[in-house]
């Protein structure tokens, strides 16, 4: 590579078991301004619904709130899933945020509805969903792009702020759709460890230049979990360990205390389903992770690094972001 990538971080306000949403996000505040002053370049909130233990369903109202309370990082959706909402709605709300916190904003765009079949209908957006992603990521665009003659819809805020939009993607399908249409793109590692390789491969050799963007940019999402001992590191990881478990029992995702042992926590099968979910995962003090990193920077070419860090206590969560700095030099 020619450079080592910039670090940003991938936020889904996690509720630790028995804390208050208020604290969550208070926490991730406190989070998202020590991420600024070591220098990440930005930070991206993920919509999800209906999931008990992940308080990041307004996605705009975060992002607003976090982009007050921070100076310099890029605040961003990492993403709004388009199927959930009308793309005047998007348009407005960033085109809001971009008039408030001007040239800081990201839109990062996902196809899939970010919920179960039953919250989705609740959500109450008809139509075709998915199959219309592409035509509403054009509309998207042109709504954020400067007002044409005669145009009868306009986003008041948004037209003529130009958000830079980010498709979002974890499987093949979204990687075409951003080449294609010269926009940036972000793979989600941190959950579809698979497709990684190829997704980003497809990306770079069929990007077209466009007026956003002249040349491909690429985003990687890896889960981490630093610390200052390989031994702590391990020990930390059995909270996401215990998360992933959750989500694949269709339980609450409450961040839960790590354990000494996961042992009688889960069967055979879970554990091999729950390693490679995280088969990404980057685990250990700064040398170890810095290992990992080139090991994984050597097979793919990206400009950025997102990492998601599920570490239960809030302070050793902020010192993690700490270490994954020390990993940059």
């Amino acid at each position: 590579m020619s450079h080592y990538p910039d670090y940003s971080l991938l936020e889904l306000a996690s509720v630790c078991e028995g804390d208050s949403v208020g604290a969550t996000l208070a926490n991730s505040v406190a989070y998202a301004q020590h991420a600024e002053t070591l220098g990440f370049k930005r930070f991206w909130l993920a919509e999800h619904h209906n999931m008990e233990g992940i308080s990041s369903s307004a996605t705009s109202v975060l992002i607003g709130h976090i982009a007050g309370k921070t100076r310099t990082i890029r605040v961003g959706s990492g993403g709004v899933m388009l199927p959930n909402h009308p793309p005047l709605v998007i348009a407005e709300q960033f085109g809001t945020l971009e008039s408030l916190y001007p040239g800081r904003i990201d839109l990062g765009l996902g196809r899939a509805p970010g919920t179960d079949p039953i919250t989705a209908r609740a959500l109450r957006r008809d139509g075709l969903g998915a199959e219309q992603f592409p035509e509403d990521v054009a509309r998207l665009q042109s709504l954020l792009g400067p007002l044409q003659p005669g145009q009868a819809v306009k986003a008041i805020p948004g037209a003529g702020t130009n958000v830079p939009i980010w498709l979002l993607g974890s499987s093949l399908y979204s990687a075409q759709l951003a080449a294609m249409r010269g926009l940036p793109y972000a793979f989600a590692g941190h959950f579809a460890p698979r497709l990684y390789r190829e997704a980003l491969k497809i990306y770079r050799d069929n990007f077209q230049p466009s007026e956003q963007l002249q040349r491909p940019y690429t985003i990687l999402a890896v889960p981490a979990v630093p610390a200052d001992t390989m031994e702590e590191a391990k020990h930390l990881a059995t909270t996401s360990y215990q998360r992933i478990l959750a989500l694949f029992r269709g339980q609450p995702l409450w961040m839960k205390a790590p354990v000494e042992s996961m042992d009688g926590l889960w069967n055979a099968g879970e554990r091999a389903g729950v390693k490679d979910f995280l088969a990404l995962q980057l685990l250990g003090d700064a040398a170890a992770i810095r290992n990992q990193l080139d090991e994984l920077l050597a097979s793919v070419t990206v400009d950025e690094v997102m990492f998601t860090v599920d570490i239960h206590d809030p302070e050793k969560r902020r010192h993690a972001l700490s270490i994954l700095e020390k990993t940059r030099h």
